[in-house]
């Protein structure tokens, strides 16, 4: 898939998210047979994916016979995508589980490794107008454990401050060159129109918008109310991206399970991870 397809699902993604409700994990009705099927936790996704436990929860010791063995994680692999989406081509999802389990160079999921991220959205009063904030966090290396720290924020209120680039208006702001032999008396550009301030600065120059977001909360200006819908995203494979969903239905097919997956090329793959980082 193109790499504008990708971006736009993800941008659609957050908006959607944004909208959604917190989501509550109830009860689910069902026998215990379903209770066994359903990826309960965020770690139990991993240990699955990576066959690290049996399918009662009991997790495998490295030197079980049935640890990380290929022929019993492509059973669980098709028990952890969302069997109701028609968003997966089946043959994706096929070549997919063929390329992690392959007996020569499997792929194993790394709980504390790098490239997997969290997307939270939040419930926060701005201004005094409720909104809805994404956060995305990670976990980082601290002392001998882990933590989960903020890495970016998505929040449409700031992105609408700053313009993508409108080639006259660019043309037009700009400092001469000579500008200092004047002790830069034409400054006042800049602040002449706040709306396109951000095109005086140097080339490199990119909104931080996880700064403006501790910033407001600083000020008092976001107010903090509640947590909404998780998901989780992972760049772990190379060539592969896929997003972990919460999916709280009865039967064995719920919990924690792949709700989208794509191929991306390394390129892609930066380009797609400025979302997640700063």
């Amino acid at each position: 898939m193109k790499l504008k397809s990708i971006l736009f699902l993800l941008i659609s993604g957050l908006l959607l998210t944004s909208l959604q409700g917190q989501k509550y994990l109830g009860s689910i009705a069902g026998d215990e047979s379903d209770l066994y099927g359903q990826t309960k936790q965020v770690n139990q996704f991993f240990k699955r994916f990576n066959n690290e436990e049996d399918r009662f929860g009991k997790a495998y010791l490295p030197d079980n016979k049935n640890y990380r063995d290929n022929d019993f994680r492509i059973t669980y692999m098709n028990m952890l995508f969302d069997n109701q989406s028609s968003l997966i081509a089946t043959d994706l999802r096929n070549e997919f589980i063929e390329t992690i389990c392959n007996a020569n160079h499997p792929f194993y999921l790394d709980f504390h490794g790098d490239d997997w991220f969290a997307e939270l959205a939040t419930n926060f009063q701005f201004n005094n107008v409720k909104e809805t904030p994404i956060l995305f966090l990670q976990l980082e290396a601290e002392n001998k454990g882990y933590k989960w720290v903020i890495t970016n924020v998505y929040f449409d209120k700031f992105l609408k401050h700053f313009n993508k680039g409108e080639s006259a208006k660019v043309k037009k702001s700009f400092l001469h060159p000579m500008s200092h032999e004047l002790d830069f008396m034409n400054i006042y550009k800049v602040f002449k129109d706040a709306r396109y301030a951000e095109y005086y600065a140097d080339k490199t120059f990119k909104p931080d918008y996880k700064t403006l977001f501790f910033y407001e909360l600083k000020k008092g200006s976001l107010v903090y109310e509640s947590v909404g819908n998780l998901k989780f995203h992972f760049f772990q494979m190379d060539g592969w991206y896929f997003e972990v969903s919460y999916f709280n239905r009865p039967g064995p097919n719920s919990g924690w399970l792949i709700s989208k997956l794509y191929k991306i090329s390394e390129k892609e793959k930066n380009e797609l991870l400025q979302f997640y980082l700063p």
